[in-house]
C-alpha cells in the first residue's frame, strides 16, 4: 500500500503557457512552484553546445540569441504530417523537417535541433515533465497521474499525440478533457441554477467554442466548434508582417536573420499585449548599420488587422449554436477563456454577437487548468458532485460496398459512446472483409478522411448475405476511437485502435463542414444510388441462383419472366442514375420473383 494518497493533477498544455493545478476539499488551485505565478512558458531551449534542454522562462530569455534552438508553439505541430505544417515551417525560426513516414507513406513533422530530431510529442513531454516536477516539489512525493486538456477540435491523432507526450513524461494520462469543457467545470462550481453557457476559448494557437447545459453538477456539452490553427500567434504575425513590409519599403531590407525574426516576434507580442490597456504602442527594431525601424500602432489599426481572425471565431460560434439549435437569446452566460480574450476588441465583438456582457471574472489564463484539476479530483474520488458529459466533434463510420460512408457515430454525439451496426457480404464464399474507418460529414468515402484500415479474416465461406458482421465503434472518455468487427456465426473478431499518423489541417476541417452542407442533396442522392445498386446486385444474384438450383421445377413461363426482369433491372441500374426509377423497378422485380421464392421454399421444405 502506498504511503502517499493518490494525487491526480490537472494540466493545461497550452500553446503559449502551460499550467498545472490540483483540487482538494478547498477547491482547485494553481501550483506555483516556479515563482512565475504558475504559468510556465511553453518554450523549449537547447544549449547549442551541450544540446541540453531547458523549459520555460530560461528558454524564453535566450530565444533571441538562440533562435534556431528555441522551440515554441509546438502545440500547433501535434499530430500533424509534414505537409500539414508547411505554412508554419516557412515562418518559424527553428527547422521543421520530415521524419520517417507511416505505413501509408506519409511523412511526419519533426523539429531538427543540431544533429538531433524531436517529434512534437517528445518536445511537449519536456514541458509536461517540468510541470510534473513542479507538482512533485509541491507535494513532496512522486506524481504519476494527470488529466490533460486539449482543444475541443483536436482530432484523434492530435489527442493521441498528447497522450504520447504524457507517457514520455512519465505520466499516466487518465483522461483527456476538452479545454472549454474544463473551463466550464471551473466556472460552474458552486452554481446550482440551470443555465446554458457558451465557453469562448481563444488562446495563443487554438480556438474553441463549446455550448454547455449546467444543471445541479451536471455539465452536458450540447455542441462544439473551433479551429486548431487560430489564436494570438496569428495576431502577433499581423504586426510582424506589417513591420517586415515597412522595413522593406523604407530600407530595402528583408528581415531574414533568425535572431531578428525571433526578436520581432517578441516585440510584436509585447505590442499586442500593451494595446489591451493603452491607445497606442511603439515598436522599435535595430537593423544594424545605424538603421532603426520605429512604428507606433494605434488600437484601431490593430483591430483592423485582426478583424478577419475574430470574425472566424464568431462564425464558429454561429455554427455551434446551429448545431445546438439555440439562438443568442437562449444563452445565459458567455465565459471568456484564453489569454487572447483579454483584448478589448475580442470581448466587444463576442458581446455584440450574444447581446450580453461576457463573463471575465475568472483568470482566462488559469481557468482551463483549474477545470482540469476539478475533473482530476472527480477521477480520484475526491468529488462526487460533478458529472461531465462531452461530445465528439466529427462523424465517424466505415466505407460500405460501392464507396458510401456508413456513419455509426454522428458529430456532436456525447462521449464516451458506442455504436454497433450489422453488415454482410455481397459475394459468395467471401472469407475476408476489409474495414476502412472514415471521419467526415460527407456521404461518400472519397470525400471523407480514412483514419485506418484493418481486415476481418478467416470467415468460413458462406453465400452472400449470410455472414452477420457486427461493427462496433467505441469512443472512450478521452475521445480515442476503437473499432471492432465480429462475425456472429464463426465468432471471428478483429479490431483496431485508430491512431492515425497526423491530424486534420484547418482547411480540411473547414472543407468537411462546408461541403457537407453545400453538397448535402447531391451526397444523399449518390449514397442512395449506391445502396440501390447494391440491392439490385444482391436481389438479382439470388434470383439467378434460385433458377439454377431449382431449374427443373420452375415453369418455363416463370423462368422467362424472371430472366427478363433480371436483365431489365440490371440494365437500368447500370445505365441510369434515376434513383426513383431504380427503386420502382426493384419493387416490380420483387413482385415478379414472389412465385420463384415460394417455389424455392416449398422445395426446401420437401428436402428437409
Amino acid at each position: 500500500m502506498s504511503e502517499h494518497p493518490e494525487v491526480i493533477i490537472g494540466i493545461d498544455l497550452g500553446t503559449t503557457n502551460s499550467l498545472v493545478a490540483f483540487a482538494d476539499e478547498k477547491g482547485p488551485a494553481i501550483i506555483d512552484a516556479g515563482g512565475d505565478g504558475g504559468a510556465l512558458p511553453s518554450m523549449i531551449g537547447f544549449d547549442p553546445e551541450s544540446q541540453q534542454a531547458t523549459v520555460g522562462s530560461h528558454a524564453r530569455a535566450h530565444a533571441v540569441e538562440r533562435p534556431l534552438t528555441t522551440v515554441y508553439s509546438v502545440k500547433r505541430l501535434m499530430g500533424k504530417g509534414f505537409a500539414d505544417v508547411s505554412e508554419d515551417a516557412q515562418r518559424l525560426p527553428y527547422r521543421i523537417t520530415k521524419r520517417a513516414g507511416d505505413e501509408e507513406g506519409r511523412d511526419l513533422a519533426a523539429v531538427e535541433i543540431g544533429e538531433q530530431t524531436f517529434t512534437p510529442p517528445q518536445l511537449s513531454a519536456l514541458i509536461l515533465g517540468e510541470l510534473r516536477q513542479r507538482a512533485e516539489r509541491h507535494f513532496g512525493h512522486p506524481v504519476s497521474k494527470a488529466v490533460i486538456t486539449v482543444p475541443a477540435y483536436f482530432d484523434d491523432a492530435q489527442r493521441q499525440a498528447t497522450r504520447d507526450a504524457g507517457r514520455i513524461a512519465g505520466l499516466d494520462v487518465v483522461r483527456i478533457v476538452n479545454e472549454p469543457t474544463a473551463a466550464a467545470l471551473a466556472y460552474g462550481l458552486g452554481r446550482s441554477e440551470q443555465s446554458t453557457v457558451v465557453v469562448y476559448d481563444l488562446g495563443g494557437g487554438t480556438f474553441d467554442v463549446s455550448i454547455l447545459r449546467l444543471q445541479e453538477g451536471t455539465f452536458e456539452v450540447l455542441a462544439t466548434h473551433g479551429d486548431t490553427h487560430l489564436g494570438g500567434d496569428d495576431f502577433d504575425r499581423q504586426i510582424m508582417n506589417l513591420s517586415a513590409r515597412e522595413v522593406k519599403e523604407q530600407f530595402g531590407a528583408q528581415i531574414q536573420a533568425p535572431a531578428t525574426r525571433q526578436a520581432l516576434r517578441l516585440f510584436a507580442e509585447a505590442v499586442k499585449i500593451g494595446l489591451s490597456s493603452s491607445p497606442s504602442k511603439t515598436l522599435q527594431i535595430d537593423l544594424g548599420q545605424q538603421r532603426q525601424y520605429e512604428r507606433t500602432i494605434q488600437v484601431a489599426e490593430f483591430e483592423a488587422m485582426i478583424e478577419r481572425f475574430v470574425e472566424r471565431t464568431l462564425d464558429s460560434c454561429r455554427q455551434a449554436m446551429r448545431a445546438a439549435e439555440l439562438t443568442p437569446q437562449q444563452i445565459d452566460h458567455v465565459v471568456m477563456v484564453g489569454g487572447s480574450t483579454r483584448i478589448p476588441y475580442v470581448r466587444r465583438r463576442v458581446g455584440e454577437l450574444f447581446d450580453c456582457r461576457p463573463y471575465t471574472a475568472l483568470n482566462p489564463d488559469q481557468v482551463v487548468a483549474l477545470g482540469a484539476a476539478v475533473q482530476a479530483s472527480v477521477l480520484a474520488g475526491a468529488r462526487r458532485d460533478v458529472l461531465l458529459l462531452d461530445v465528439t466533434p466529427l462523424s465517424l463510420g466505415i466505407e460500405t460496398l460501392g464507396g458510401a460512408m456508413g456513419k455509426l457515430i454522428r458529430n456532436n454525439m456525447r462521449v464516451p459512446c458506442q455504436a454497433t451496426e450489422t453488415f454482410t457480404t455481397f459475394q459468395d464464399g467471401q472469407t475476408a472483409v476489409r474495414i476502412n474507418v472514415l471521419q467526415g460529414e460527407r456521404e461518400l468515402a472519397a470525400d471523407c478522411r480514412s483514419l485506418g484500415v484493418f481486415e476481418l479474416q478467416d470467415i468460413p465461406p458462406m453465400p452472400s448475405g449470410m455472414p452477420k458482421i457486427d461493427v462496433t465503434f467505441l469512443i472512450d472518455q478521452n475521445g480515442i476511437l476503437s473499432v471492432t468487427a465480429f462475425e456472429q456465426r464463426s465468432r471471428k473478431e478483429a479490431s483496431i485502435q485508430v491512431i492515425p499518423a497526423h491530424g486534420l489541417t484547418r482547411d480540411e476541417v473547414s472543407r468537411m463542414e462546408q461541403e457537407s452542407v453545400t453538397f448535402a442533396r447531391e451526397d444523399m442522392e449518390a449514397h442512395r444510388l449506391i445502396s440501390l445498386r447494391n440491392q439490385v446486385t444482391f436481389d438479382t444474384t439470388k434470383a439467378v441462383q434460385a433458377l439454377a438450383k431449382h431449374g427443373d421445377l420452375v415453369p418455363a413461363g416463370l423462368r422467362a419472366d424472371v430472366e427478363r426482369a433480371v436483365g431489365e433491372l440490371r440494365s437500368l441500374a447500370e445505365s441510369s442514375e434515376n434513383c426513383d426509377a431504380i427503386h420502382q423497378q426493384l419493387l416490380n422485380f420483387a413482385q415478379v420473383t414472389v412465385p420463384l421464392a415460394e417455389l424455392a421454399v416449398s422445395a426446401t421444405l420437401k428436402e428437409s
